[in-house]
């Protein structure tokens, strides 16, 4: 259970390391990378940042890669615009649910095409006229 300091703890670590990563860091291998969340520990001193990075698994192993040897810039940064006792560890994850999701909206669509038209589609209630 994740009290309201830490919701609001995780936030604003998500917006300043979304604008540390698009501002600050000139990597070239950064592909299109988005903060997609971040979990905080209770007490404060670790975060998981779940990264999500358009493109294929070379481009999102390459951006994780830049990522993690930019922690130590990302928490110097970190530790002067945002006012915490302690600046928090950080540890990059790749977010790997929008391509699950795009992928799970694929399937749904191959089985709507494949699937044969039921029998309200066509108009008949799927009575016996007869009976």
């Amino acid at each position: 259970m994740t009290t309201q300091r830490q919701g609001r703890v995780a936030h604003v670590l998500r917006e300043e390391i979304s604008r540390i990563i698009e501002r600050e860091i000139k990597d070239p291998r950064i592909g299109l990378t988005s903060i997609t969340g971040v979990e905080v520990t209770p007490d404060l001193r670790q975060a998981r940042v779940f990264v999500s990075v358009y493109g294929g698994d070379d481009e999102a192993r390459a951006s994780l890669g830049v990522l993690e040897r930019a922690t130590g810039f990302i928490r110097a940064e970190l530790g002067k615009h945002v006012r915490l006792r302690y600046v928090p560890e950080i540890e990059f994850r790749h977010d790997e649910s929008l391509a699950r999701g795009i992928r799970i909206s694929q399937l749904l669509d191959q089985v709507k095409r494949e699937a044969p038209s039921s029998p309200q589609d066509s108009g008949d209630s799927g009575r016996d006229p007869a009976a």
